[in-house]
């Protein structure tokens, strides 16, 4: 069992890992079997109890915002000394089974020393990650990268002890700003809410400005993490 954050026990999801070696990129590709199907990640180890779970959205695969900052954040955080864990979702736009997707990620990150996670999202997947968030008690940060609301009122149950960054595009043609505002409103201390001027959806233009913030806002919550672990089942 491992405990979600109002202190319930909840059931592992992972139930063995299967790696299939290594991609271009220099990270480990790995299959979480679960009871409800495979989860395909890539994995990007460091020597470190902390690390960062990365979210697409609604369309799946390895889709990434602001130009591929995943890809890039992911090898950055590594040489920073944090884990990156990519996840693909098994049925993209299944708000239940992503967020059992990002369980599984979470468990398998904890089952290697992992017990300071923050989870990035983006549009969908954003939601995704607050819900996942708001059930595990070793998510400390979340980004939300142009959230949809819609399946995000966990986000009200997130503080004190998980930090929350929303970043919206002003020209988002997909989800409206409002969509962040609103969710920034409802949430807990500590928040901080970014709004792009002439970004979109997938924040192409301002890729630079974005990943920097992220980069070092998660540097900077990750830091400051600090304490024994909780528990964790499996081997």
């Amino acid at each position: 069992m491992f405990m979600s954050r109002q202190g319930q026990p909840a059931d592992n999801p992972l139930l063995r890992v299967i790696r299939e070696g290594r991609s271009r990129e220099d990270c480990e590709l790995l299959r979480l079997v679960t009871a409800r199907g495979d989860v395909r990640c890539r994995y990007y180890p460091a020597p470190t109890h902390k690390a960062v779970i990365f979210l697409g959205g609604i369309a799946g695969k390895w889709g990434s915002p602001a130009r591929g900052l995943y890809s890039r954040l992911s090898l950055e955080l590594a040489d920073r000394g944090i884990g990156a864990l990519r996840i693909r979702f098994r049925h993209p736009g299944e708000l239940g089974e992503c967020e059992f997707d990002a369980l599984a990620g979470i468990e398998y990150l904890q089952r290697h020393g992992a017990h300071c996670v923050a989870l990035i999202g983006h549009s969908f997947g954003a939601a995704t990650a607050i819900r996942a968030a708001a059930l595990s008690n070793v998510v400390r940060a979340v980004v939300a990268l142009c959230p949809q609301s819609y399946g995000a009122g966990a986000v009200k149950t997130l503080g004190p002890q998980c930090a929350l960054l929303l970043i919206h595009g002003q020209e988002d043609a997909v989800l409206p700003a409002q969509c962040s505002i609103q969710l920034f409103r409802v949430a807990a201390e500590p928040k901080r809410l970014l709004l792009i001027p002439g970004a979109g959806h997938c924040l192409e233009e301002a890729a630079a400005d974005v990943e920097y913030l992220v980069r070092e806002w998660l540097s900077e919550r990750l830091a400051a993490m600090a304490g024994p672990a909780p528990p964790v089942g499996g081997p």
